[in-house]
């Protein structure tokens, strides 16, 4: 039997385009330290790389890139409009591809359904929301700008929205959510599924210091596999049809992480890890002028 190459695996997504199963994730990646992650991540196999405006370190992942001398169109790059930007789509982009140094990216993002006034971050706009924004987003498509346009952190509520209005004609290819076994989120990958929006997970790991890692049931089958409890939670998140994109700026966890080749998990497994019954969130929306996550996931 032929190996198993999770790390080559690929998910085509409505456009045609296909995204890689799993990236280099950058989200509280230090700018000091980015360059050399996403160097050394590339060095090691990895083809995508996920980042956004708000994180403040996109001209690093575009050093990072550019010194791993492999050529921009064999990569995947996925950034992100900021919610002070919705109003101003155009510049977003722009500002996000002179960042990177780069002429386009495969994915471009709504980070978050919340347009946020740039004079005051705690309010929302009166005259304008998401839908808005997405009209404007559409627009980039066929300016050679995007391959792609998309979502993040759109519950069922919001996607409706958005899906429903008469202005959406182009569906989001992506909804980036926030996936792994204490978030689950069925009710919304199913959603995603049947509309043919495919999912990433972020905080695949259950962020820094993540309590997933004193799982009993997730330890037990690391141990079992000869495997760590993080590339058990990769392999849980990629077997189900979305990609992942751990974050890490360490060199031996970065190689950690993508050494997932070779085996995969069984039926049994993964349904043991989807009915663990702990619950927690690394991103919720309390920061934000608006609520957006309405616990319509589960």
């Amino acid at each position: 039997m032929a190996e198993i190459k999770n790390t080559s695996k690929t998910f085509t997504l409505a456009s045609g385009d296909k995204i890689p199963a799993i990236g280099l994730g950058t989200w509280q990646s230090p700018k000091n330290e980015t360059a050399k992650a996403v160097k050394h991540a590339i060095s090691v196999g990895y083809r995508y790389i996920d980042t956004a405006f708000a994180y403040g370190n996109e001209s690093e992942v575009g050093e990072g890139v550019k010194a791993s001398g492999v050529p921009r169109e064999q990569l995947w790059i996925t950034t992100k409009l900021d919610n002070p930007w919705h109003k101003r789509v155009t510049e977003g982009i722009d500002a996000s591809l002179k960042n990177l140094g780069m002429e386009y990216v495969d994915l471009y993002l709504m980070h978050w359904p919340s347009s946020t006034r740039p004079d005051d971050l705690k309010k929302h706009y009166d005259d304008w929301n998401f839908i808005d924004t997405w009209r404007e987003m559409q627009k980039l498509v066929g300016t050679g700008k995007v391959r792609n346009i998309g979502v993040s952190n759109f519950g069922i509520t919001n996607l409706e929205k958005l899906l429903n209005d008469p202005s959406c004609k182009i569906k989001p290819v992506v909804n980036q959510i926030e996936l792994h076994p204490n978030n689950p989120s069925p009710k919304l990958v199913a959603y995603c599924k049947e509309k043919d929006i495919h999912c990433t997970g972020y905080s695949c790991l259950g962020s820094t210091n993540s309590p997933l890692y004193k799982d009993p049931t997730l330890k037990s089958i690391a141990e079992a596999k000869g495997k760590t409890p993080q590339q058990v939670m990769l392999l849980w998140g990629i077997q189900q049809g979305w990609d992942v994109i751990p974050k890490s700026v360490t060199p031996a966890r970065i190689e950690s992480n993508f050494d997932i080749n070779g085996w995969e998990l069984t039926e049994d497994e993964i349904t043991k890890l989807n009915n663990l019954k702990d619950r927690f969130k690394v991103c919720g929306d309390s920061w934000l002028p608006v609520k957006v996550f309405f616990g319509d996931d589960e």
